[in-house]
């Protein structure tokens, strides 16, 4: 298969470029790189040392023997770029993760918002109409987020994306009073987005649901919980392929962040009462689920597909508890930055994948302390000062931003530069 990776960069990106290379597919990279700018902008770097892109993609070729390509592009501000790029390669799937993927950034002031949504919502829009545009048959596989359901459970699992309703009517259009009937219909689930982050990938569902609809699009979504781990067993062929490991208050994931507290001697900070329930899943089975999605494409005129790309749920206070109780690191109750509830519960439903498949990597004390080692291998490059989270959800000013800074944060963009191939 043919597959352009939009966003393959990323912490996401990069290992499901490596995994699907090395599956025998012919992969392409697309990326602005904006994430290492947005690294410069945060002054928090990866833990984990991130060669440049061309180094990259050489070890990739010197340890597999398999070529990636890429091209800078920015997806979100180049429509023509990225129409010329699907004409000339023709890739028989995208795969979407060219949006910005972290919840506190995107909080952080009213220019981080506007940032967000502009990048994240022209991102896929113009891939939609791209798509269309080219005449192509092309599966889009699309990152998402069980965040778009909220944390509330309703008192049922989550289900995959669409839920089941009856609709009574007991009067005719005129409002006559008619015999009572009961019309079945499926509808998608009711959104509840905690950040404009999440609220981004409700409005691409929405996009998603009407171009599949108008245009026959064939579209999955992946509903992804928060990932943990660093290393796949492609990263792990070469230090030249490590992955992002992120540990500061916008862009580090829960567990991996507490696992790298721990390696360091941080304490282990829980917001609020650590209450909350999140969905997790482990790197590992990221990107072979993102290998199922496109090896089960919906057919052209069916309705997106949905799924939950997740394996667990935690409370974060009993991981916490955990990665102390296997490090002997301390915990440390803090303030939540977030406006939500202090305690929920969560049930979801992850059928489709374990039905196509999947095997899960749970939580096990050996995946923890291989992540914690990993941090201590490189905590000499930690800045204990990004630590802590500091984008609030309820401020009513951009604390510590700038009167001049630019108005769009991170990274500058050539808006007219057309795609361009590097070549190794």
């Amino acid at each position: 298969m043919k597959i352009a990776i939009l966003g393959g960069d990323g912490f996401c990106g990069w290992p499901a470029s490596l995994y699907l290379s090395d599956e025998g597919h012919e992969v392409s990279i697309v990326d602005n790189l904006s994430r290492r700018v947005i690294d410069e902008e945060l002054g928090a770097q990866s833990l984990t040392p991130i060669r440049a892109i061309s180094e990259r993609r050489a070890a990739w070729q010197e340890v597999s023997g398999r070529e990636i390509g890429f091209y800078r592009l920015d997806v979100a501000q180049d429509y023509e770029g990225l129409l010329q790029f699907l004409l000339a390669e023709q890739p028989d799937a995208v795969v979407h993760f060219a949006e910005q993927r972290a919840a506190p950034y995107s909080m952080k002031s009213a220019r981080h918002k506007r940032y967000t949504v502009g990048n994240n919502v022209n991102a896929t829009h113009n891939v939609l109409a791209a798509i269309v545009d080219s005449g192509l048959d092309i599966h889009l596989v699309h990152l998402g987020t069980t965040g778009v359901y909220g944390y509330g459970t309703a008192g049922m699992k989550i289900p995959e994306g669409y839920l089941d309703i009856e609709v009574t009517a007991d009067q005719d259009a005129e409002g006559n009073p008619v015999e009572t009937h009961r019309v079945p219909q499926q509808i998608l689930y009711p959104t509840n987005p905690g950040s404009i982050y999440h609220m981004t990938k409700v409005l691409d569902q929405h996009l998603f649901a009407y171009y599949a609809k108008n245009d026959s699009a064939r579209i999955t979504d992946l509903h992804q919980g928060i990932i943990w781990g660093t290393h796949t067993d492609q990263t792990q062929r070469d230090e030249r392929l490590i992955n992002r490991f992120d540990y500061d208050g916008d862009y580090g994931t829960v567990l991996n962040r507490f696992l790298m507290q721990a390696a360091v001697g941080y304490p282990l900070t829980v917001h609020g009462t650590g209450g909350q329930t999140r969905a997790f899943i482990h790197i590992r089975d990221m990107v072979r689920c993102v290998q199922i999605a496109l090896e089960n494409p919906p057919a052209a005129g069916d309705r997106v597909k949905i799924f939950n790309q997740m394996t667990e749920t935690h409370r974060v206070r009993d991981l916490a508890r955990l990665v102390a109780r296997i490090t002997g690191a301390e915990v440390q109750m803090v303030p939540n930055p977030r406006n939500e509830s202090a305690e929920n519960d969560l049930h979801v439903a992850n059928d489709t994948f374990l039905d196509l498949g999947l095997q899960p990597t749970t939580l096990s004390e050996g995946l923890l302390l291989e992540v914690e080692q990993i941090a201590a291998r490189y905590r000499d490059r930690a800045d204990l000062t990004k630590i802590p989270a500091t984008s609030l959800w309820t401020t009513k000013h951009e604390a510590g931003v700038p009167a001049n800074a630019p108005d769009r944060p991170g990274p500058r963009h050539a808006g007219g530069e057309r795609a361009r191939r590097t070549q190794t």
